[in-house]
C-alpha cells in the first residue's frame, strides 16, 4: 500500500488542533486502525473543548488513568473494572451478541476470569474450600436454538465465595475454589454442585474505588455465577446466571444485570429425594443455554489468579 504523505502543519488556534492531529493519522496503513484512531480522537477533542477542563483536571485524569495500569497485577485487572463500572463493557457486549437468534443471552466477562480451571466430572462439587453458604445444586443442558442437545459442550464456570472474595482475593480459599470445567454428556445435560453465589462488592481500593466513592455509587455487584459455554460450530457464549433481588439487580455496579439470564433458584427447606443427605436449606437451579451457530472463540483471561 502507497502512504499518504502528509504535510507537516504548525497549529496556530483551536479550531487547527483536531484536523491537523487526524491528517498525521491518515498514513496509517490498517484502514480498522485509522478509522479506530481517528473517531476515537475526534471524539475525545470534542469533549475537551465541550468540558473545558483545567490543566490541574487534566494532571488528575492522567494520574488517574496510570494508577489503573498501577493497580493492574496477577490478581486483579483494574483496567477491566473501569470498563465495566464506566458501562463500556456492557455496551461492547450488546455490539456484538445482540442480534438475539433465539441464543441465551450473553453478559460481560468480568475482571476475575483466570482461565485454566480444573476439569470435573459432572456432579463433582466446586467449593474446594471450607466455604459457607447454602448447597447449591445446579443442572441444565445446552442446546442449539432449535433445542437440539450438544453433546460435548465445555462449560467454564466460576463465582464468587459467599464472603464476597474470588479465591484469587482470598488466601484462605484454596486455589482455584468455586472454577472447574465440565462438558455435557450425550444429551446435552450437566449437573454439577456449589454453593448458592451471594452479593459482593467490586474491588475498591484503587482509582475505581475512588471513582466510585466521588460519584456516590455503591460497588455492589448481584449475587451471579459466570458461565463460558463453547462447542465447535458454535458461536462461543460469556454469560452470567443471576439470583437476587430486582432491586440488587438494577443497581449492578457494572449494568451487567439482564432479566433475560435470571436464574431460579429454588430454597428448599425440607428433606428431598434427590438429595435426602443434604441439610437444609439447600437450593437448586435449573438452566438451558441455546447456543446460535457460528465461530468458537475463547476470551483472554484478565488476570493469572496466582496467588502473592
Amino acid at each position: 500500500m502507497q502512504h499518504v504523505k502528509v504535510e507537516p502543519k504548525l497549529i496556530s488556534t483551536l479550531e487547527d488542533v483536531t484536523p491537523t492531529v487526524v491528517t498525521a493519522m491518515a498514513a496509517t496503513p490498517d484502514a480498522r486502525l485509522r478509522t479506530l484512531m481517528e473517531s476515537a480522537t475526534r471524539h475525545l477533542h470534542a469533549f475537551i473543548i465541550e468540558t473545558l477542563p483545567t490543566e490541574a483536571e487534566f494532571e488528575k485524569a492522567l494520574q488517574w488513568i496510570a494508577a489503573l495500569g498501577h493497580h493492574t497485577n496477577e490478581t486483579n485487572n483494574e483496567v477491566v473494572l473501569a470498563a465495566d463500572v464506566l458501562g463500556a463493557s456492557t455496551l461492547i457486549d450488546l455490539i456484538n451478541n445482540d442480534g438475539m437468534q433465539g441464543e441465551t443471552m450473553s453478559a460481560l466477562l468480568g475482571p476475575f476470569y483466570r482461565g485454566k480451571a480444573p476439569a470435573c466430572a459432572c456432579g463433582d462439587c466446586i467449593a474446594r474450600s471450607d466455604t459457607p453458604g447454602p448447597k447449591l445444586f445446579f443442572q441444565g443442558k445446552v442446546t442449539g436454538v432449535g433445542g437440539m442437545p450438544i453433546a460435548g459442550a465445555k462449560l467454564d464456570v466460576w463465582q464468587a465465595s459467599p464472603v464476597g472474595l474470588y479465591e484469587n482475593q482470598d488466601p484462605d480459599q484454596e486455589d482455584f475454589n468455586l472454577r472447574g470445567v465440565f462438558h455435557t454428556d450425550a444429551d446435552g445435560s450437566f449437573h454439577f454442585v456449589s454453593v448458592k453465589p451471594a452479593g459482593y462488592p467490586v474491588p475498591t481500593d484503587g482509582p475505581v474505588g475512588e471513582l466510585l466513592h466521588a460519584q456516590r455509587r455503591r460497588p455492589m455487584r448481584p449475587a451471579h455465577i459466570h458461565f463460558i459455554v463453547s462447542a465447535p460450530g458454535y458461536k462461543t457464549l460469556i454469560t452470567q446466571i443471576f439470583s437476587d433481588t430486582p432491586e440488587a439487580l438494577a443497581d449492578d455496579v457494572v449494568f451487567g444485570a439482564k432479566q433475560q439470564i435470571v436464574g431460579d433458584f429454588v430454597e428448599h427447606r425440607a428433606p428431598h429425594p434427590d438429595h435426602p443427605d443434604t441439610p437444609s436449606p439447600f437450593y437448586t437451579c435449573e438452566y438451558q443455554f441455546r447456543l446460535t451457530q457460528g465461530e468458537s472463540t475463547y476470551p483472554v483471561p484478565p488476570i493469572s489468579g496466582t496467588k502473592s
